[in-house]
């Protein structure tokens, strides 16, 4: 029986190269390539079923993961303020656990023995990749082209030799400025002059974003509904959250919103520059924290930060699919559930900023904060109150006398 190969396909020149060359060095092999659709666009997907046959392929499967990805993947890890090194909001991290999963739903269903990707030997992609491939199918194998001992297409040109000598066409140049992976939440940019951390970043980089120097000079409200924490409406208007991440990724793109430019510690160990754009992600986010503030008490709140901080690590590092990731998504889904309410958000010239918060479950209380209204909050309480905090403080200056 020959072996089959499920490939994680992308249509670019890396994997349009491995389908061959996994024919070539395994025998008999049978590649089947797998395509999940998290809202990349129309012009990445178009014609990759026809491309993957021609590469040598014998089945291409698309799989429409848009709403899974929003819904399961992208609005938990906001919702456990999951935000990688402080500025990162995992765009490309998070699109690979569903990846994977996709992948080995379709080997399964296609009889593969086998799983492959296009990632090379530096970046976190191959970890995530494997990481999940180790958690839902232990029993396939693991054949990793860039990693492999026959591998040597080490570059664009001898990649394009290799597809020209085998009249397999492409649509790829010798020359790529940057390397960029977009989804419907993000899209980042690597690569190039981007690379030297001393070179501002490039103008013809941001592709989803406005310069904000040139944005609008007038700032734009919007509002976004919450429900235990997830986006159920913009402007008033009920939409499915994916829905509402389109629709804000230019309403928000055209006020030069959501754009990062991050040194990052990749989980290989080097560190690594990218430029990222999610607008539709930062409004949510500000949005969110904005109805946290609102609602959760200091205690709550202080640990759901914490709580992020290794949400966050676990997306970035691959660890989506383990015990510990579970765990706190339960904790952080018990933490949103009073996170209900409606946020109004400001964008202009690159930000997003809340400018109004409603929530039936407010526990800010007006005539505690204000002069008035002493039958409620007595100041004369404040006192014993202090003595009881600082009680450590005043016993080791006792001590010390």
């Amino acid at each position: 029986m020959a072996k089959r190969i499920a490939l994680a396909y992308s249509g670019g020149l890396d994997t349009s190269c491995i389908v061959p060359w996994l024919k070539e060095t395994i025998p008999g092999a049978e590649v089947v390539c797998i395509v999940g659709d998290v809202g990349q666009g129309s012009d990445e997907l178009a014609g990759v079923e026809q491309k993957a046959r021609n590469s040598g392929a014998v089945e291409c499967h698309i799989v429409d993961l848009k709403v899974e990805f929003i819904d399961d993947y992208v609005i938990p890890t906001m919702i456990a303020g999951a935000i990688y090194e402080g500025r990162y909001l995992l765009g490309t991290a998070i699109a690979r656990p569903i990846l994977a999963k996709a992948q080995v739903d379709v080997a399964r269903k296609t009889r593969c023995t086998a799983l492959s990707h296009g990632c090379t030997g530096k970046g976190n992609d191959q970890v995530r990749f494997e990481s999940a491939w180790a958690a839902l199918a232990p029993d396939l194998e693991t054949i990793i082209p860039w990693r492999h001992d026959k591998w040597n297409l080490s570059g664009r040109v001898a990649m394009l030799d290799y597809l020209k000598a085998r009249n397999i066409p492409t649509t790829a140049s010798a020359t790529k400025i940057y390397s960029r992976d977009r989804n419907l939440w993000h899209i980042s940019h690597e690569g190039g002059s981007i690379e030297d951390p001393a070179n501002a970043p490039p103008d013809d980089a941001w592709m989803l974003t406005t310069d904000p120097a040139k944005a609008p000079d007038t700032p734009e409200d919007i509002s976004l509904s919450f429900t235990s924490g997830r986006p159920t409406a913009l402007n008033n208007k009920p939409l499915p959250a994916w829905k509402i991440v389109h629709e804000l990724n230019d309403l928000a793109g055209k006020h030069g919103v959501g754009r990062v430019d991050l040194v990052e510690n990749r989980r290989v160990g080097m560190k690594s520059r990218g430029l990222y754009e999610t607008p539709g992600g930062t409004v949510i986010t500000e949005a969110l924290r904005a109805l946290e503030e609102l609602v959760l008490d200091r205690e709550t709140r202080h640990y759901r930060e914490h709580l992020g901080l290794t949400f966050a690590e676990l997306v970035y590092d691959g660890r989506w699919f383990t015990p510990l990731r579970e765990a706190l998504w339960a904790a952080a889904a018990k933490i949103a559930e009073p996170l209900t309410g409606q946020i109004t958000v400001r964008l202009f010239k690159g930000r997003a900023t809340p400018i109004k918060r409603t929530s039936p479950n407010s526990l800010y209380a007006e005539k505690m904060v204000s002069f008035e209204g002493e039958e409620i909050y007595s100041q004369k309480d404040a006192g014993g109150f202090i003595k009881l905090l600082s009680l450590p403080e005043r016993i080791r200056a006792m001590k010390h006398k």
